[in-house]
Parts: structure tokens; sequence; C-alpha cells
């Protein structure tokens, strides 16, 4: 019985686990994944939350995928188009204000 009851309350802790992790934004599961030392849960977090608010829903994904590629936020950079100098200027305000709000 005992044996159960540990098993029990560890399936209910990797549960409140992953509906934590499947609720969390892409810049913010990106940001968990990567291999950068300063990723933790409450940065990501606050970068995810200054995300949500500074750019849009398909912004979002393209910059989580950053966090494999960066040298793809590098072409998208040079880039000469009007779409892409628009998303540049988004992530730019992005970059600074999750700069401001989430430095500890």
């Amino acid at each position: 019985m005992k044996t159960f009851m540990i098993h029990a309350a560890l399936a209910a802790v990797s549960v409140l686990f992953m509906a934590s992790f499947a609720t969390a934004g892409p810049i913010e599961g990106a940001c968990l994944k990567s291999s950068r030392e300063a990723a933790n849960r409450a940065l990501c977090s606050c970068i995810q939350q200054v995300a949500d608010i500074t750019l849009q829903n398909g912004d979002q994904g393209l910059v989580a995928s950053f966090f494999k590629d960066p040298d793809k936020a590098e072409k998208l950079r040079m880039s000469q188009t009007k779409g892409d100098d628009a998303f540049w200027e988004r992530y730019t305000t992005f970059g600074d204000q999750a700069r401001m709000s989430c430095a500890g």
C-alpha cells in the first residue's frame, strides 16, 4: 500500500509538472529547453509574459525558433523585405522590454 501511495504521489507531481509545461507559451518552452545557463522557470516565464504583450502570435513561434537556430535571427535581420523589417522592429521592442522587465 505504501508503494502504491508513493507511485500515486509521483504520478500526481508528474501530471502537474507536465500541465504547467504544456501551458507555457512557445518562447517560454524554447527558453526552458535551451542550453543557456541563465534559463530558469522564472526568467523564461517573464520573457514569455513580455512576448505576450509585445509580439503577435505568429512572431512568437519565429522567436522561439531562434533558441535552436540563432543564425536564423541574423539572416532575418539582414533581410530587406518590408515584412521582415516590421518583424525586426517588433522583435527589438520585445528584446528591450524583456531586458528591462526580466533582468534580475
